[in-house]
């Protein structure tokens, strides 16, 4: 007996694609690709599945498309000011107080806040302070017959803050000189050690003028730090950039 398999027995064996197509998860395919002859119903399956293939790719490629063009509108309104207001200015600075301001007082209520004392109001590793500045903390912190009195926050702060008077080496607006007392304190800002918000006293200045800003001059840890704030418009707060460090 001849073992061999006939020509006709060998043609119904499954192709790779029909083997694909029912194992696929891609809907519709496994329809299309069926044993057997050719029917109405594979016809049907075969146009709802291209049809659905080539409006995803048209699609697709639309949006393609206009993500490469780099669509975008840009509108802007543009403003002529005759003046130029005071511009406000922040100060920010790391040192949230001044050491040489403190009293016993303010180390009573606020030592532990200030990460000067510790809960028991003692000083929290003495070795690790400066000599100097730990023979000063020891006599502001010596609270033996001590008597606390009344404490204010808002007085410390104003008291202990650094004053701009202190700070300001040199300012110019508009090519005038200007000084602490066009400078008025808006509010406080104590996230972050940010120090206080300056403002003018109502000052305005021609924009036909020459040097256009406020540039003033304060010290800094590694010397004079000049600042200047650029062009703007009235009402608009103008933040500092720092120009030089010499």
């Amino acid at each position: 007996m001849d073992l061999k398999e006939s020509p006709s027995e060998g043609s119904l064996q499954p192709s790779s694609i029909q083997i694909f197509a029912n194992t696929s998860t891609l809907h519709g395919i496994r329809h299309i690709f069926v044993y057997g002859p050719l029917t109405i119903r594979r016809v049907l399956w075969a146009v709802a599945f291209v049809g659905s293939l080539g409006l995803l790719l048209v699609e697709s490629s639309e949006r393609v498309s206009y993500y490469f063009s780099y669509q975008h509108v840009t509108k802007v309104d543009e403003v002529v000011a005759q003046s130029l207001v005071f511009p406000a200015v922040t100060l920010c600075n790391l040192n949230g107080f001044r050491f040489s301001r403190l009293t016993t007082n303010d180390l009573y209520h606020a030592g532990e806040l200030l990460a000067l004392l510790d809960v028991n109001l003692q000083i929290p590793d003495p070795h690790l302070a400066d000599p100097t500045v730990l023979e000063a903390l020891r006599q502001k912190a010596n609270f033996k017959h001590y008597k606390p009195k009344q404490f204010s926050m808002l007085e410390f702060l104003h008291r202990v803050g650094h004053d701009l008077k202190d700070m300001m080496l040199y300012c110019k607006f508009k090519g005038q000189e200007c000084g602490h007392q066009d400078f008025t304190t808006a509010f406080e800002i104590r996230v972050f050690n940010m120090g206080p918000m300056m403002v003018s006293k109502n000052h305005y200045s021609d924009l036909n003028q020459a040097s256009l800003g406020l540039g003033f001059t304060v010290p800094g840890s590694a010397g004079l730090l000049l600042f200047r704030v650029g062009e703007g418009f009235p009402s608009q707060l103008l933040s500092i950039r720092k120009l030089f460090l010499f």
